[in-house]
């Protein structure tokens, strides 16, 4: 195991955005697998199948998506703002929380939307944007927190992907509730 480990933070070294993009991409499509073992196969009955082009859709945003913007975002974060310092935590938290987050969400959104084929990629976005970023806070800044606290920059990804395997269940169940359809049926009369 220590062989493994030593292995992977080598190869985190030299190519950091392709493990942080493995390790967050495998993070991310573990958070839906644990969604859907937990919905199709546990508490429905009978069990269904593993949906498996969704979880190539949290694949794709995971691995290809988000991974870079998180990359080059928390190497900019940390080039920017240097330091453990309280006030510079503070604005590390508040950049992240208040300027990352929101187009992240927003990317989250349109983006499934879009590769489910939705008729209107913003709808659901424009329903679940608010209760989601304040979710977020909720657990983000906490977590965010620890990260510019203890955590070295060159495992600051794969730290927020851990974190996210838990914040993407949530990300989950939110992304499965209905959304309200905003069509109006019009009454005939006859």
């Amino acid at each position: 195991m220590a062989t493994l480990l030593k292995a992977f933070g080598s190869f985190l070294t030299k190519h950091p955005l392709a493990g942080n993009s493995l390790v967050y991409g495998t993070l991310y499509v573990g958070a839906e697998f644990s969604q859907q073992t937990i919905t199709r196969k546990i508490l429905t009955d009978p069990p269904q199948n593993i949906d498996r082009p969704t979880l190539a859709r949290y694949a794709i945003m995971g691995t290809f998506v988000y991974s870079p913007i998180l990359y080059n975002w928390y190497k900019w974060l940390d080039k920017t703002l240097p330091g453990t310092a309280k006030r510079i935590i503070v604005k590390k938290l508040l950049l992240d929380q208040f300027i990352l987050t929101p187009p992240l969400l927003v990317i989250f959104f349109t983006g499934m939307s879009l590769m489910e084929r939705k008729p209107s990629i913003t709808e659901e976005c424009r329903q679940k944007f608010g209760a989601t970023f304040a979710r977020s806070c909720l657990f983000w800044i906490p977590a965010q927190t620890l990260n510019f606290v203890l955590v070295p920059p060159k495992f600051r990804v794969v730290y927020v992907g851990s974190c996210a395997f838990a914040w993407v269940n949530i990300l989950c169940w939110i992304k499965r509730q209905q959304i309200v359809s905003t069509t109006k049926t019009a009454k005939s009369f006859e």
